[in-house]
């Protein structure tokens, strides 16, 4: 037997329960991880708590918990060669990552990657989607050398990533965040503006000679501030708006990122590029509690889960 984090109905935090499971084994070209840490994102709480978008995701119940992981190969099925026992990995595996063990898919819907030796599982288990949406954001909007860009959420968990992208790739950016996380987001190159009523006059303040690119990672409130102020819909990305945001801009998501992306972003870290901050860890006998903390939408960074 091993431990899985699991809930039989969908709702909040307290439907999630750490149960005993047998002992899951890799079948022909799948892969089994022994998990060491999984980071949350919203699309885990929102798997749980919402029956329509699992549905659109292929979950039913009983289901697991958790998409992204990172730890060691330990079983390798017949006809796998980009993989041997003992490497270290990490990826994603939408509803099943928080257990001890996650058998994964490679070449099918499952994201695997082995982890460079200078990262962390602690870090490397918060990249596969984070880093992947916030790649596909930002290639959404062609942000490029010399763009002036709005990232709205730019302190939350993917914010973070595509703030540090965008600097990457020679853009000015500004940051939309509550007024305590000021601070924070200057750590990464951003000038923040407060969200909220009257983005659109405190952005042209902060920069008169316009925006060239947006991307709103929370909602629509930037997407919208971006039109008013004269971005072209074709320049504007939205990453939870629903497949039809306002204005003819363009819906995107981690699925949409390219393959290499996850390996850009890990180049970066190991060059020391990109810093990943880790806002909060709990063991997973405390999940509850991790998620709780997570689906208050006010984290400066990622949440990681041990096991």
């Amino acid at each position: 037997m091993s431990r899985a984090v699991m809930h039989e109905t969908f709702g909040g935090p307290e439907v999630l329960e750490l149960r005993e499971v047998p002992e899951p084994h890799a079948g022909a070209g799948e892969v089994r991880v022994r998990v060491s840490a999984v980071g949350l994102n919203p699309m885990d709480w929102i798997l749980t708590s919402m029956p329509e978008v699992a549905k659109q995701f292929g979950i039913t119940l009983p289901s697991g918990f958790g998409t992204d992981f990172a730890g060691t190969v330990d079983e390798v099925g017949q006809g796998v060669s980009d993989f041997t026992v003992g490497d270290r990995v990490h990826g994603s595996a939408t509803g099943r990552a928080a257990a001890d063990f996650v058998v994964v898919d490679p070449s099918g819907a499952d994201t695997l990657r082995r982890t460079p030796a200078e990262i962390g599982d602690q870090v490397a288990c918060t990249l596969a989607v984070a880093g992947m949406t916030a790649s596909a954001a930002l290639a959404a909007a062609d942000v490029k050398a010399g763009d002036t860009v709005l990232v709205g959420g730019a302190a939350a968990g993917v914010g973070v990533f595509a703030v540090q992208l965008a600097k990457l790739a020679g853009a000015r950016v500004i940051g939309t965040a509550s007024e305590g996380t000021f601070g924070f987001l200057r750590q990464f190159g951003a000038e923040p503006v407060a969200y909220g009523p009257g983005l659109e006059a405190r952005v042209r303040e902060v920069a008169p000679d316009g925006v060239s690119a947006a991307t709103d990672l929370f909602g629509t409130e930037t997407a919208e501030a971006a039109l008013a102020l004269g971005v072209p819909a074709e320049r504007i990305s939205t990453v939870a708006a629903g497949p039809n945001p306002p204005g003819g801009v363009r819906p995107t998501g981690g699925m949409n990122a390219r393959p290499e992306d996850l390996k850009r972003i890990t180049d970066a870290i190991v060059a020391g590029d990109i810093t990943v901050p880790i806002a909060a860890t709990f063991p997973v006998e405390q999940i509850r509690e991790a998620v709780r903390l997570q689906a208050g939408r006010h984290v400066h960074g990622k949440i990681v889960v041990n096991l």
